[in-house]
């Protein structure tokens, strides 16, 4: 592999840990993509839902594109693993965003 740290990290997490560290790693991603959906389902106004959709669609494009890139069946583009590639630019993007989430989560009772 090209760049094993940013672009290609899964292949690590298969290559250190094996099948039961990567499918942990997904089920990882599963759950944050999961609480996302639940947070964008329980918003107080459309606005707050289509901000978590948006962060939601973000993440699983990510998630998407990287494994399917390492996996072969994808073309190579270069986008990070949300929370696990290296990057300085990625994680603070990607902690915005899950900020944004966290704020529609807080604000899901008050109209």
């Amino acid at each position: 592999m090209p760049v094993q740290e940013s672009d290609f990290v899964f292949t690590v997490a298969g290559e250190e840990f094996g099948f039961i560290g990567s499918a942990f790693l997904v089920a990882m991603l599963g759950l944050v993509v999961w609480r996302i959906w639940r947070t964008a389902d329980m918003a107080a106004d459309r606005q707050g839902s289509l901000v978590a959709i948006g962060v939601l669609s973000m993440f699983m494009f990510h998630i998407f594109e990287n494994i399917g890139m390492t996996l072969g069946i994808m073309p190579v583009t270069g986008i990070p693993l949300p929370f696990v590639s290296y990057g300085g630019s990625s994680i603070v993007a990607s902690c915005a965003a899950v900020g944004l989430v966290e704020s529609v989560h807080m604000h899901r009772f008050s109209r």
